[in-house]
């Protein structure tokens, strides 16, 4: 019985550990400075940027909490508003720079 119980916490703690990493890789919360520097952002920039970028992290996080296809429906969704706004802020050189930012970050965190 003992040996059942902790086989099934220890279960249950990997799958929540999972489950919580899984989530974490949705986290899209930037340094808004070292974005704004990369970028070369002007003021006005950086402030209609750090507001895209927010609205584009909740997103991120709600999508976190969905499952299977309706979960990559939700990012895909999520990335290219990010990008259609972003392009309309952004001058060529910095959206490019955005973009690859953007790719490298999905990557790493297993999105894409």
């Amino acid at each position: 019985m003992v040996a059942v119980l902790s086989m099934t916490m220890t279960f249950a703690e990997n799958e929540n550990a999972a489950s919580l990493n899984s989530t974490e890789a949705y986290n899209m919360t930037v340094n808004m400075k070292k974005l704004a520097k990369a970028l070369n952002l002007t003021t006005d920039q950086f402030e209609s940027v750090a507001e895209i970028h927010k609205t584009f992290a909740a997103e991120m996080m709600f999508a976190a909490q969905s499952k299977g296809e309706e979960r990559n429906k939700m990012v895909e969704k999520a990335i290219n508003k990010d990008l259609a706004y972003m392009d309309y802020i952004l001058s060529k050189e910095q959206y490019r720079t955005y973009v690859k930012l953007l790719n490298v970050t999905l990557l790493n965190r297993g999105l894409r």
